[in-house]
């Protein structure tokens, strides 16, 4: 084209790798039989509740939702302690992360995060030209909170914090999180990406920000995850509510959908099938983390429904998750985090567990040949 429609900035921007669709990999390998393991998502399904309620919306597609979506705000605001004006919904938290760049970052603005963390929040921050200003994860792969602090000056804007951090499945304690927020001045806006929330807040030492309630913290979840309703897109962030009408101002109208909105109310109202959901977690961390010790990998542990560890080479993580796809076993790579030499395991039932095992066992023998263990 004779004249750059695009900004500069978005020329070296990456697109987002999500995890290899079911679909496309019955199209490419022949299969029928297959286990996707590749993007964290809850293996028991949507509750019945919300799919009693989405059931029920599909007679009113014809109808635009309700904007405000007070049905699930209430609900909301009711299990949180929270007025309707400290809630902002989209579609996935992805999307929220989205009107956050639109309302508060302008290019230039400085952005401080670690490497190796949701990728998606880089690509978003760089959408609209702020620079990111990266610090190196621990030797535990963990967000190194002083290092954040010294590197906290007059120019940063946001601070991104994965925790759990994904795609290690590590966290922050809540005395690391009160040493970080001792650091960081009330100018500055903190985002705290609790994604994998209803799985963390098992562990004592785990800061639930609905403690905190800081007028400069910006709490993202979702119902993608624990609830298991991933392909309806729904996230929702709490904050200051002077904060929350700035998002509503640059937030597309009807987002979530009408869908989303019903199979959200109906998740939550199903306290049995989140604990249910819990307990297959558990279980299967504990049958993941000691199979793959006995295959002498090193997984990093994870207070999260996923397991990542090292092969050693990217040539290794390539060649491992391509014999797996062999297999109908879906994983995740983990270049786009720029961590090659390591793959990613979501959690599934048992019987996807063990396809998993069964896949890898007649994987390694070659494998151990071309690569070896690290």
């Amino acid at each position: 084209m004779q004249k750059e429609l695009a900004p500069s900035y978005l020329k070296d921007l990456k697109v987002y790798q999500a995890g290899k669709p079911i679909d496309e990999v019955a199209r490419e390998r022949g299969l029928t039989n297959i286990s996707k393991l590749a993007s964290n998502e809850n293996p028991l399904g949507p509750s019945p509740y919300a799919i009693r309620e989405m059931t029920r919306g599909l007679w009113d597609l014809h109808r635009y939702p309700d904007m405000h979506a007070y049905s699930l705000k209430s609900k909301l605001a009711e299990i949180y302690n929270l007025k309707l004006e400290n809630i902002i919904l989209g579609n996935g938290s992805e999307g929220i992360m989205a009107y956050i760049a639109r309302a508060f970052l302008q290019p230039n603005d400085e952005v401080l995060t670690c490497d190796n963390t949701f990728i998606g929040f880089y690509i978003l921050a760089r959408s609209v030209g702020a620079k990111l200003k990266t610090v190196s994860l621990t030797e535990d792969y963990r967000f190194d909170v002083k290092a954040l602090a010294k590197n906290i000056t007059d120019k940063t804007k946001v601070v991104y914090i994965a925790n759990p951090n994904n795609p290690t499945g590590t966290y922050i304690t809540k005395d690391e999180f009160d040493f970080l927020m001792e650091h960081i001045p009330s100018h500055v806006l903190v985002i705290l990406d609790e994604a994998y929330f209803e799985f963390a807040v098992q562990q004592e030492d785990y800061p639930d920000s609905m403690d905190y309630r800081y007028d400069n913290v910006l709490t993202l979840r979702t119902f993608s995850k624990a609830y298991g309703l991933s392909g309806i897109r729904v996230g929702y962030g709490f904050g200051h509510e002077e904060l929350i009408a700035y998002l509503t101002k640059v937030k597309l109208p009807f987002e979530p959908n009408l869908i989303g909105q019903l199979g959200s109310v109906g998740a939550l109202e199903d306290r049995p099938h989140l604990e249910r959901t819990l307990k297959n977690n558990t279980k299967r961390y504990g049958e993941i983390i000691e199979y793959l010790e006995s295959k002498n990998f090193k997984p990093i542990k994870s207070i999260t429904n996923f397991v990542t560890f090292k092969t050693g080479s990217r040539e290794a993580s390539d060649y491992l998750f391509d014999q797996l796809l062999n297999h109908g076993v879906i994983i995740r790579p983990l270049k786009a985090n720029e961590m090659p030499d390591f793959v990613r395991v979501s959690i599934g039932t048992k019987d996807e567990m063990r396809h998993f095992y069964k896949a890898m066992d007649e994987v390694l023998p070659e494998y151990d040949k071309k690569f070896g263990r690290v």
